[in-house]
């Protein structure tokens, strides 16, 4: 029974660990690839957002997934959103004032990641966005009504007003406001104990694996990479097993999914640091 457990563990993790982190996208504006949106919608949202880039040089893309299950597991929606942020390099690298409007349809899950250029004063317009706007109409049911009125008040609520150089607008309740802030910073405590956890459970998977050569449990696993991806190139690394009991080495090479492409272009390198809001509904 134990040896049956054991093969269906490691068989579960190879299965995560040769998942992707996360998708590469198509344009700079709308990424729908859970099929949310009619094209009329779509082609009116990404005319939007362009002439958000051309008037601000603000990065605002809209991203809708099926469900964030199939990609590399993350601890948390908002570290799964602050890993694609990075990954796609949303914003510019200067300014670090990128947006991305999250929607997984089957998570019932919508984030607002922001660069990591905006004060956290910012993130309360956009947990309010999220709870007044984006919330009462993806629970009736109308996810492109959420998606387009959301985006509007992003844009009016957020980027216009960075742009301008000006505070955010105050939300309606400034009480529920500052509980979601000290909220959000309890959340990242959280990721950071859960991706401790995930970090180790990597080197305990092989803990369970026996050796070839000596047939004892207890190999010590680490990764090394050799070539890093970039968005036009996948990347190379290694798997390294060691025994410490007898001394085997065992190499396994596995490849880097390349970071993101693009048919419209590419983002200019931003980054965030997990500032924003979540919902669920």
């Amino acid at each position: 029974m134990m040896r049956f457990v054991l093969t269906f563990v490691l068989i579960l993790w190879a299965g995560l660990a040769a998942a992707t982190p996360y998708p590469a996208y198509e344009t700079l504006g709308v990424n729908d690839f859970a099929n949310v949106l009619a094209p009329a919608q779509s082609d009116a949202l990404d005319a939007k957002l362009s002439e958000l880039r051309e008037k601000t040089g603000i990065e605002f893309t809209v991203l809708t997934l099926p469900t964030r299950s199939d990609y590399d597991p993350a601890p948390s929606l908002e570290s799964f959103a602050t890993r694609l942020f990075n990954g796609w390099g949303i914003g510019n690298a200067e300014r670090n004032d990128g947006i991305l409007l999250m929607v997984l349809v089957q998570d019932r899950e919508v984030r607002i990641e922001l660069g990591s250029g905006y004060s956290p004063e910012y993130d309360i317009p956009a947990q309010d966005i999220i709870r007044t706007v984006i919330l009462p109409a993806f629970r009736d049911g109308d996810l492109p009504t959420g998606i387009l009125a959301g985006s509007d008040e992003i844009i009016t609520r957020i980027a216009d007003r960075w742009a301008q150089g000006l505070p955010p607008q105050p939300s309606p309740d400034r009480a529920e406001g500052v509980l979601d802030k000290i909220l959000r910073y309890a959340v990242f405590v959280v990721f950071g104990l859960a991706a401790a956890v995930i970090l180790l459970g990597r080197r305990l998977r092989g803990r369970f694996t026996r050796c070839p050569n000596c047939g004892r449990r207890g190999l010590d696993v680490t990764r090394e990479i050799s070539t890093q991806a970039t968005r036009k190139t996948t990347g190379q690394g290694v798997w390294i097993r060691r025994c410490p009991h007898c001394g085997w080495t065992g190499r396994e090479s596995f490849t880097i999914p390349t970071r993101g492409r693009s048919s419209g272009g590419s983002f200019g390198g931003g980054h965030s640091s997990g500032g924003g809001a979540s919902g669920r509904w």
